[in-house]
């Protein structure tokens, strides 16, 4: 049974990192000793190391010993022995072409549909979707398909914006470019905004944090979901 938070950001503002869901993270890996973490997506330019620092420092006030995957050697083995796994948010093109370079997809998305504990922010929910072709993150880098985990059966927008009423010129909405990818994709989008996660628990799909989300259906007019709706029904 699948176990995992799907949260668009790892800090909300004024906060510490992950602070904001640190109770669903502490029940969520209740079980672990030991996580998994893969820091591809290297935000800002980060180094591997430092990056794993960062997530090392927050899973030590639970008591969880985190590794990074790049200090592995053996890639296939070390997802069989870690007890969870956290993708940390930065590059969705970077996370991607990594995991597919180091043919990492079928074997997390196995781990993970099997029940394996799993933590994703911003890149590390892109990735668990059908494609990552809703993604905000600039193209740094090819990977050689925007397939991804498809665990779950719609794609996510993380960091989700509302336009700014008056404002007069902020850019393409978020919602004129969600509008253009349904003119070549069926899949249900989700505008997941900053504070706000989904809980995954078998199949359910549950939205919990501050914020409600939006859904953009395929020809469809764009509508507002409650926290703690689920969105299996979609």
């Amino acid at each position: 049974m699948k176990r995992m938070i799907l949260a668009s950001t790892s800090t909300i503002f004024g906060g510490t990192y992950l602070d904001y869901i640190k109770d669903e993270v502490r029940d969520l890996f209740k079980n672990a000793k030991k996580i998994l973490f893969i820091p591809y997506a290297r935000p800002n330019g980060i180094s591997h190391e430092k990056y794993t620092e960062i997530a090392s420092n927050f899973f030590n006030k639970l008591g969880i010993t985190t590794t990074g995957i790049h200090e592995v050697k053996d890639l296939n083995r070390a997802i069989e022995n870690y007890d969870g796994i956290f993708i940390g948010g930065g590059n969705s093109f970077l996370l991607l072409k990594q995991l597919i370079d180091n043919n990492l997809i079928d074997i997390l998305k196995k781990a993970v549909v099997n029940g394996k504990p799993y933590l994703g922010t911003s890149a590390g929910i892109n990735i668990c979707g059908p494609s990552i072709s809703t993604s905000n993150d600039m193209p740094i880098i090819h990977p050689s398909s925007f397939e991804a985990f498809n665990i779950i059966p719609f794609n996510i927008n993380p960091h989700y914006q509302d336009p700014i009423k008056d404002d007069i010129h902020m850019g393409e909405t978020r919602e004129t470019r969600i509008k253009e990818f349904h003119f070549f994709n069926p899949q249900v989008v989700i505008g997941l905004r900053e504070g706000s996660f989904l809980l995954v628990n078998g199949s359910d799909i549950i939205l919990k944090g501050n914020q409600k989300a939006r859904i953009f259906e395929q020809g469809k007019n764009s509508y507002e979901i409650d926290i703690d709706f689920n969105l299996k029904s979609l």
